[in-house]
């Protein structure tokens, strides 16, 4: 072998590795997707997954190239949701995104390893999830829904927009965070000198005729707590309030737009955004036991003039002139 062939040879052994190394494809992360209290055609839930694919993609994580995302909607079915937790944890996601409380607490019966990053869950310490908002310490992580101090803002706003109101029904979950929110709203009522009434959201016969019954005495309102089952029931109870002439203050901005008379909470599309920077740093090594649990960063009043003048009422100037959002 001459010296131009032996040349030739050592250059072919380095540049093939690094022509190789440079056709590898690049490692493709997995992630499952668990959603309860609405469905994969639900617009609210379809604003809030491209919330959570457009924040990945920010960070240089895109769909069908370097990540793959499993969803699985369980819409208030507890068994579906059981069998759709096997079935996520068994596909060996490098990561799993819970949407809602309902969901993380049957993940972590199935799974104490798979990293689990949650969005809009209440309570995530006293629902056993975390050891504590600063250090998560297990393998679950998140972005809670909302801050129980400021459920009493719902009975001050809507006190501001209907004066005479005496009585104020609390639609809640009985299951979950419920008792929290509730005893916010009673301490907030008895300096108002409004009388307050729970009514189950967990079954919508049930529902339909509490509110019925509830309606007959005068000067009544309707709160309508944080939860799943409020999702998935908000035609229902958007309806009930305008049937019998409740004013209504909601959770999420989504209940305004379809209908409801206003609504006071956190952005429901924000924690999905920054759920995304959660998973790439997950993906880049970081543990979620030491990523602390974030409050909601932003809160946002919406309401719904449409919806104001069908039950008489006219809504104060400095209410509408510190509104986020006004629907005509």
């Amino acid at each position: 072998m001459n010296r131009r062939e032996i040349i030739a040879g050592l250059g072919s052994a380095v540049v093939s590795p690094l022509a190789a190394q440079a056709q590898q494809p690049e490692r493709m992360r997995r992630i499952g997707v668990l959603v309860n209290g609405l469905a994969a055609d639900d617009p609210e839930w379809q604003i809030r997954g491209m919330a959570f694919v457009q924040g990945l993609q920010e960070r240089g994580w895109t769909e069908g190239r370097n990540v793959r995302i499993d969803y699985r909607w369980s819409v208030g079915d507890l068994d579906r949701l059981r069998k759709y937790v096997a079935e996520l944890v068994e596909l060996a996601p490098d990561v799993i995104v819970a949407s809602g409380g309902a969901t993380v607490g049957p993940l972590l019966q199935v799974t104490r390893t798979v990293p689990i990053v949650f969005a809009s869950v209440a309570d995530p310490v006293g629902a056993g999830f975390v050891d504590s908002l600063a250090q998560p310490g297990g393998n679950a992580t998140g972005f809670m829904s909302f801050e129980f101090s400021t459920s009493g803002k719902w009975l001050e706003l809507l006190k501001q927009v209907a004066p005479s109101m005496a009585h104020v029904a609390v639609l809640r979950d009985p299951i979950g965070t419920a008792t929290s929110q509730f005893a916010a709203i009673q301490t907030v009522a008895q300096s108002l000198k409004v009388e307050v009434t729970p009514i189950s959201l967990r079954d919508a016969g049930q529902l339909d005729r509490a509110v019925a019954a509830f309606a007959r005495t005068p000067n009544g309102g309707l709160i309508v707590t944080t939860s799943s089952a409020a999702a998935l029931h908000r035609n229902l109870i958007i309806t009930l309030a305008a049937q019998h002439r409740l004013p209504a203050i909601y959770p999420s901005r989504f209940f305004a737009t379809d209908g409801g008379l206003m609504s006071y909470g956190p952005s429901t599309i924000d924690p999905f955004r920054r759920v995304a920077t959660y998973v790439d740093r997950i993906f880049k090594g970081e543990k979620p036991g030491d990523l602390p649990v974030q409050a909601p960063a932003k809160y946002e009043t919406v309401i719904n003039l449409k919806a104001a003048k069908a039950l008489g009422l006219a809504i104060p100037e400095t209410l509408l002139a510190t509104a986020d959002e006004v629907i005509q």
